[in-house]
């Protein structure tokens, strides 16, 4: 009899064991959870704007950097020798640009010129017509008075030459409006031309521009020899050495941004119906399988790469062979963010981990403590 009431104590004993587990892990039970989740986070490629041999390398492989901090400097002396060539010419620009607009206005003054001795020669061809027309009338009065011997042949002949000396100056005039306008036409030429030599006016001026973009383009390049950090975080894969050429735009090491963590858990298809953004979220890293973390769903991937039907050999496609009745579920992407991490955990990327999802907890429900996942689930 005693026999029979230790296996029965036994018993018991198992069964609220038992119990208590599965109350225990009721969470895990009931709600969307996969182990097939992983540390994810921005990793930032470092690159070089410009290429030359790097002189200081103050960084090793996983060392952590702040924001700001000198990553390495590539030889500024080529650099700053273009940068000083640039200013040279930006200021032989200018002097151009001065020359030019000296040109300019001295080419104005000569339109200026040519247009006001135009303007005299019309109005001394306009006097010289009233002149003409005088003298003619003059003439032909001493021509009809000289019969009647109401004027002396002398005065007559001095009225002709009166009249003739004043076409001739009308001839002389005509010609200087006529060589007038020739100058006027070349001194318009000439401003045209150095116009257009010259461009724009003041900062304008695209001579002056281009030189002037010309050394900001230098100062750029001069200032890409020194690569800083641009977020805190990891040096990783440092593949950079003193002495070695750095390339423009090639990657010389990574940097993991320590503010960019996520999870990105795997569920299956069947399951992410009962997934919401906002829902809480249990997360046990594999690294740390006593420390389960808190976290939010952050939102639900949209598709997954189609496999069947790619395009395979001879541009047919490409149709895994299944089982009729095997059905097996897709894995979707679910994107959860950490709420918070203690110190003494740290998250490196690639890593695996297995994710809970609390469902319909959007709205604050199931805060009480979730344990760590069993073994058997992560």
């Amino acid at each position: 009899m005693k026999k029979y009431g230790k296996v029965l104590l036994t018993g018991v004993v198992v069964l609220i064991a038992a119990g208590v587990m599965l109350f225990k892990y009721w969470d895990y039970v009931a709600n969307p959870w996969t182990r097939d989740g992983q540390v994810r986070a921005s990793v930032i490629q470092i690159t070089s704007r410009v290429s030359g041999p790097v002189i200081a390398l103050p960084i090793r492989s996983n060392q952590f950097v702040k924001a700001g901090d000198l990553l390495y400097k590539i030889d500024p002396r080529t650099f700053q020798a273009s940068l000083d060539q640039a200013r040279a010419q930006l200021d032989q620009t200018g002097g151009n640009v001065e020359a030019l607009e000296r040109q300019v206005d001295a080419a104005q003054a000569g339109v200026n010129s040519s247009r006001a001795a135009i303007e005299q020669a019309k109005s001394t061809i306009a006097q010289l017509e009233a002149t003409i027309a005088k003298n003619k009338a003059d003439y032909e009065r001493k021509q009809d008075l000289l019969p009647q011997k109401a004027t002396s042949q002398r005065a007559l002949q001095r009225a002709e030459a009166n009249y003739e000396v004043s076409l001739e100056q009308k001839n002389a005039a005509m010609a200087a409006l006529n060589q007038a306008r020739a100058a006027l036409a070349k001194s318009q030429a000439t401003l045209a031309q150095t116009q257009a030599q010259l461009g724009a006016l003041g900062e304008s001026n695209p001579q002056l521009r281009a030189a002037v973009a010309a050394v900001q383009q230098a100062e750029l390049n001069l200032g890409f020899t020194q690569v800083h950090a641009p977020v805190e975080g990891y040096i990783t894969n440092l593949n950079l050495r003193l002495g070695s050429q750095a390339v423009a735009n090639q990657p010389v090491l990574a940097l993991v941004d320590v503010d960019s963590y996520w999870i990105d858990g795997f569920f299956k298809e069947n399951t992410i119906a009962d997934i919401r953004a906002g829902d809480r979220a249990i997360v046990t890293l594999m690294t740390y399988p006593d420390s389960p973390l808190e976290a939010r769903v952050d939102s639900i991937g949209w598709g997954i790469s189609q496999q069947d039907g790619s395009t395979g050999f001879e541009l047919l496609p490409t149709i895994s062979p299944t089982f009729e009745w095997i059905r097996l579920a897709q894995r979707v992407p679910v994107r959860v963010h950490l709420t918070d991490v203690p110190e003494s955990i740290q998250l490196r990327v690639g890593t695996t981990c297995s994710v809970l999802v609390m469902a319909d907890s959007g709205d604050g429900g199931h805060d009480q403590p979730v344990p760590a996942a069993p073994k058997a689930l992560q």
